[in-house]
């Protein structure tokens, strides 16, 4: 059995391939390795021989047709996007080129191989398609997102996911592929390229810089571990069904400061600062982003009754974990350092010295 997984070199991609690896599951990664992806996410897998790393666009039709022909995958799970909100505020073309057009490449690439397959083959072929719940848009102060929920997203990156669903659904009706959706929360867990809140709020703290916080950090996430949302999303090519949207979600909620907050008092405990004092006093409340939700939440029940998978991180276990990764991993942060010095970026005013 081999399975393809696009953007596999990154956050969520590299936890799904290192699941499936340890499984004993042949995987071939197709990633560009842009600035947020990095192959030593790949190193010390379990089973090296079962993993091969293609460094391709998913915009070149050509290679990935290359790709898909050598490998003669069962699966695709397509998670290579431009994932990033403050980027997509910066400049939308990329996020339009990798997530919109690199999808429909992908998408008729694989029209075209299942066109090949025989009737067996094809009625086991799945086509995954990882999304967000930020295409769901803003939710007021109560209730949660569910598969029936109307896409309005408010920013350049949702617009691109959104697009990239849609082109999924279309694709599942009119070529009769066997597409699965998925939408899923905030993640965190170890290895996150530091421009997301909680890996930026590690490493700002311990180098001693400020702790930039959007408004008053009022805005509600659904917080899921990385490892539990990688492990649901085999359990949806597996057992789920063609066509279906299943949104994945732990049930934590929590504010973005409750979140700085966690990680300021785990430091303080594991990290203490020379002068003694806490972490939290670097908190700065700084200009909030454009257009920023307010809310997210998600209603896991589909998945949890359909398909029998359950998240199994709690968010305080998740994130003392996560913490310690990142102080035990220099070298990971280091070679973050590289392509992105922390400064802030998504800002549409004139006044770049509000940048943090």
């Amino acid at each position: 059995m081999t399975v393809i997984v696009t953007g596999g070199a990154g956050f969520i991609g590299s936890a799904l391939v290192r699941q499936l690896n340890t499984l004993g599951i042949s995987v071939v990664t197709i990633d560009k390795l842009t600035y947020a992806a990095n192959p030593d996410n790949l190193a010390n897998l379990a089973r090296p021989d079962l993993h091969r790393l293609h460094q391709v666009d998913i915009c070149d039709a050509p290679s990935v047709r290359r790709i898909f022909a050598e490998a003669r995958p069962s699966a695709i799970y397509h998670l290579a996007a431009e994932s990033h909100v403050d980027r997509s505020i910066d400049d939308p073309v990329p996020f339009v080129r990798t997530n919109v057009e690199g999808s429909a490449v992908l998408l008729t690439a694989t029209r075209d191989y299942c066109a090949g397959l025989d009737a067996t083959a094809r009625g086991q072929f799945r086509f995954l398609q990882v999304s967000t719940d930020e295409v769901y848009g803003e939710l007021g102060a109560s209730g949660a997102f569910d598969e029936n929920s109307p896409y309005r997203p408010n920013s350049p990156y949702a617009a691109s996911k959104a697009a990239a669903d849609h082109f999924a659904r279309a694709f599942a009706r009119t070529y009769d592929l066997p597409v699965l959706l998925t939408n899923c929360g905030n993640n965190y867990g170890p290895r996150q390229f530091p421009e997301k809140l909680i890996p930026l709020t590690i490493l700002n703290a311990v180098t001693g810089k400020r702790l930039p916080v959007y408004g008053a950090g009022r805005q509600v996430r659904d917080w899921i571990h990385v490892d539990d949302h990688a492990a649901a999303l085999r359990a949806v090519v597996a057992r789920g069904r063609p066509r279906e949207t299943y949104l994945v979600g732990a049930r934590g909620e929590m504010r973005n400061i409750d979140i700085v907050q966690k990680v300021c008092a785990l430091l303080d405990a594991v990290r203490p600062r020379p002068d003694g004092r806490s972490y939290a006093e670097q908190i700065e409340f700084v200009t909030d982003r454009p257009g920023h939700d307010e809310r997210y939440a998600i209603d896991p029940r589909k998945i949890e009754s359909e398909i029998g998978w359950h998240a199994e991180t709690a968010v305080d276990r998740g994130l003392r974990e996560t913490v310690q990764w990142y102080l035990d991993n220099p070298a990971f942060c280091a070679r973050s350092e590289v392509s992105y010095d922390r400064r802030r970026i998504g800002l549409i005013s004139d006044d770049r010295e509000k940048r943090a």
